[in-house]
């Protein structure tokens, strides 16, 4: 998730900590029935008027609509009130949701989908295979503007219905031959189509809603519009939203009984209502980590984003593979999570995070070992050949040498810093700092793509779109790929043939069906892009959370998400 797909340096929304904060129910107790029974070890469940689970978000979330949403503010709502064919379980595993069941043509390229009977809209409205198409093609459509419909770029003929080509996919890539089917045909074989349909833009919206209110729908749903665990009862942007059970859910109902959203102005908001029992749960302020890690309430979760260096394989002096990989020697990543981040992150080599599909426990750094701490005498023997390679006589003879980044908070100006520090000590390289707006810098990187003119060298990061390393690796570093505006493959270096090589693997994998392969292609190409450097991964955020011990039995995902049919397993204890 994340603001847009295009951001390297992204704001995490206050949100996807406080999920996480509801990870201290998963085994904290033994739980109980539905109805409230109780045996040896587990607890009572509150009466009715006690099942209530109040969370806070800064400010007004920035959209309700599924085809808009890409922020995890937005999409707590979005993913209670509203719901897709398929979602993800609490191990990142496809399942089915409106979908009871589905298949694929010999070709894989044709998706034939049955839905559960009888589905309906929160108001009642029947559901069928015509909504499923009418929402997905709303999305893509350019009317709606969406910014985050390149997740269903899969879809066989999107680049042509999102430039205006042609007006709709509705009997053309999207067909409903009866009220339970629904058929989907891509432009290409694709092992990791179903879990791009679990993000909000394939969600199903009730067009009568949308033809009633236009573009102000969204402020209407008490009347209906979704098909999820949830509906809204009442929301008010300037203080929060309320949510209270779907009657017409199609799975097992919630046990709570409202689900209330509370708009805040900052994390200290939340921390201090949190202190005065108004909340169940809060983020931890970076500034209360080391003091609230002695509380029983307290929890810290990994969750699935990356932060790393990007350095322009066309620019100079980063053309050459060994002075890419004595940058990252040069770095001791465990001091700089130590000092510069108080020890709130975790050190990583790694391109595909801990916690998902596809991490790779065994993968090394440039110097052949899983240690995070650097390798200086490496990373100096290193330059130095590198620098006999490339022709320069000595680091005087490097040209001026520039890191630009947005700084997201102090913690990650410290860490530049820090680094910073590391590659003056160890490699006795002056790197000048230049800090952007967000904007600019999202500029910069799109016109560093072929280009030995642009970003030289930059701190970016990546959060999952979707579990899968196809999101990882091949959004990054495949031939022609968007993201790849550091130039892997596509430069004239003598490592260029090895790299369009691990491309030729990733596009492999992509379309591999059997997972175990699958995944080995996928280990193997992100094994040889961090000996080349193509990211220099320096830690995996975490997020640091109290919670109440009285919210039961919630199974979140790594995306740090809530599965919609988990809802009828949370309540509240005594």
């Amino acid at each position: 998730m994340r603001f847009s797909k295009n951001l390297t340096i992204k704001v995490l929304p206050i949100f996807l900590c406080l999920i996480a904060t509801l990870l201290a129910a998963c085994g904290s107790s033994g739980g109980s029935s539905p109805t409230g029974s109780t045996s040896p070890g587990s607890t009572t469940k509150a009466p009715d008027d006690k099942q209530v689970l109040n969370y806070p978000v800064v400010g007004d979330i920035s959209t309700f609509d599924p085809a808009l949403v890409q922020d995890t503010d937005s999409n707590f709502p979005v993913q209670a009130v509203f719901t897709g064919l398929v979602t993800l379980d609490k191990d990142l595993k496809v399942a089915p949701q409106l979908a009871q069941s589905w298949k694929t043509s010999e070709d894989g390229k044709t998706w034939t989908f049955t839905l559960k009977p009888n589905l309906k809209f929160s108001d009642g409205a029947p559901l069928t295979s015509k909504d499923v198409i009418y929402s997905i093609n709303r999305t893509v459509l350019p009317a709606t503007n969406s910014p985050v419909s390149y997740y269903l770029s899969l879809l066989q003929d999107y680049d042509k219905v999102s430039k205006g080509k042609i007006p709709t996919l509705i009997d053309d890539s999207l067909l409903a031959p009866d009220p339970n089917t629904v058929v989907i045909k891509i432009n290409k074989p694709a092992a990791y189509f179903l879990q791009t349909l679990s993000y909000p833009t394939s969600y199903v919206v009730e067009k009568s809603l949308i033809d009633k209110y236009a573009k102000k729908w969204t402020d209407h749903l008490n009347e209906g519009g979704g098909a999820g665990p949830f509906k809204v009862e009442k929301y008010t942007h300037t203080t929060g939203i309320e949510m209270i059970p779907n009657e017409n859910y199609y799975d097992a109902k919630p046990q709570l009984k409202r689900l209330s959203v509370h708009f805040y102005t900052d994390q200290d908001g939340m921390y201090k209502a949190y202190q005065s029992n108004q909340l169940e749960f809060t983020p931890v302020p970076p500034s209360h980590v080391a003091s609230d890690r002695s509380n029983k309430e307290f929890r810290e979760v990994p969750l699935l984003v990356i932060r790393y260096v990007a350095m322009n394989y066309l620019s100079k002096p980063f053309d050459n593979i060994k002075i890419r990989q004595a940058f990252d020697l040069a770095l001791n990543k465990d001091l700089i999570v130590q000092s510069a981040l108080k020890g709130v992150a975790s050190p990583s080599n790694h391109v595909i995070p801990s916690g998902m599909q596809g991490y790779y426990p065994q993968l090394t750094g440039p110097d052949g070992t899983t240690n995070t701490q650097g390798n200086a005498d490496k990373a100096k023997q290193l330059l130095q050949e590198g620098m006999k390679e490339a022709g320069y006589a000595n680091v005087s003879a490097l040209p001026p040498l520039t890191l630009t980044f947005y700084p997201r908070n102090q913690g990650f100006k410290d860490a530049i810093t820090a680094a910073v520090q590391m590659w003056q000590s160890v490699l006795g390289l002056k790197v000048n700092v230049v800090i952007v707006s967000r904007a600019k810098l999202l500029n910069l990187q799109t016109a560093s793509t072929n280009n030995a003119n642009g970003l030289q060298m930059w701190q970016a990061g990546w959060q999952s779109d979707y579990p899968d390393p196809q999101d990882w690796l091949s959004t990054f570093f495949d031939k022609g790929s968007d993201y790849n505006q550091f130039n892997y493959g596509q430069n004239s270096s003598s490592a260029a043939s090895e790299q369009q090589a691990v491309q030729q693997t990733l596009e492999k994998a992509d379309v591999t069906q059997d997972l175990t392969e699958r995944m080995k292609l996928y280990n193997d190409a992100e094994q040889k892009i961090i000996n080349d450097v193509g990211w220099l991964p320096i830690w995996q955020e975490k997020i640091q959370s109290l919670t109440r011990s009285t919210v039961q039995n919630l199974n979140i995902n790594a995306q740090q998400l809530i599965p919609p049919d988990d809802w009828s397993k949370i309540y509240i204890s005594q």
